[in-house]
């Protein structure tokens, strides 16, 4: 079993023509007005900074810093401007809508089953769609090599401090379930990783089933707490629509202002 691991190293492929591309930028413009119609402002702005900071990490760490990251059109190796455009695209997509799956779950949104139901649809249905366009001339790859070491250190360091905070409390006055946490963080990652793979995008090989519970297990889960925080914090200022959140008087202002009230 560890020869087969070791001969199996984690190396996330996807394979898709430009229709594919193009079919999931018409989502993404949809799914964004549906997102400001129904006034979740919050939900969207938190999607966009995903799908920065999944941009920042996937061009400027994967790419530029430790050159595991790799972009083939029509079999030929894309420089830093045609890699910089696929992977501002694959990044949008998936820090986008995984940013707004989470977000949408952590707030509990009364519409989140809607939201979720249109996101998992389209993991799953866009590939067969996109076949349609021909086949695949597009194709990405990425070593994961050491950095799923830290990853996986970030994520039990998060986890811990989250499982400090939350034993200083009694147990019925925990602020968050923490198993619901980490599913979630594991379902929105393992959502479009199923998707990828059943589709073909992803290719099956030896390494496709490490590739898809390792990735699910980490990679989206290890900021789980801090995402938690963020909504935390943001929730106690913001509403959903971005209307501030009214702050309950003090004490000793409602002693003052009781007898006034009173005449």
């Amino acid at each position: 079993m560890n020869a087969l691991l070791a001969e199996s190293p984690i190396v996330p492929t996807r394979n898709l023509n430009l229709l594919y591309i193009l079919l999931d930028c018409a989502f993404l413009a949809v799914f964004l007005g549906l997102l400001l119609w129904k006034k979740r402002y919050a939900t969207v702005l938190f999607g966009l900074f995903g799908g920065v900071l999944y941009t920042v990490v996937d061009y400027g760490g994967f790419y530029l810093l430790s050159h595991t990251r790799t972009v083939f059109i029509d079999g030929m190796l894309q420089g830093p401007a045609g890699t910089f455009w696929v992977l501002l695209w694959m990044s949008m997509s998936y820090g986008f809508t995984n940013f707004v799956f989470i977000w949408t779950l952590v707030a509990r949104d009364k519409y989140a089953k809607y939201w979720v139901f249109l996101i998992v649809m389209w993991w799953m249905i866009c590939p067969s769609i996109s076949e349609l366009g021909g086949e695949a001339t597009i194709t990405t790859s990425r070593t994961t090599g050491v950095y799923h070491g830290w990853m996986g250190v970030c994520m039990v360091v998060s986890y811990l401090i989250l499982t400090v905070l939350l034993l200083r409390r009694a147990p019925e006055k925990a602020f968050v379930n923490i198993l619901v946490l980490c599913l979630i963080g594991f379902c929105v990652q393992f959502g479009w990783e199923f998707s990828l793979l059943v589709n073909g995008i992803r290719p099956m090989n030896e390494a496709s089933f490490r590739t898809l519970i390792v990735n699910s297990c980490m990679e989206t889960n290890l900021g789980m707490p801090a995402i938690y925080g963020i909504y935390r914090l943001f929730s106690k200022y913001f509403r959903e629509d971005l209307s501030r959140v009214k702050q309950a008087p003090a004490p000793e202002e409602t002693k003052d202002e009781a007898p006034m009230s009173a005449v």
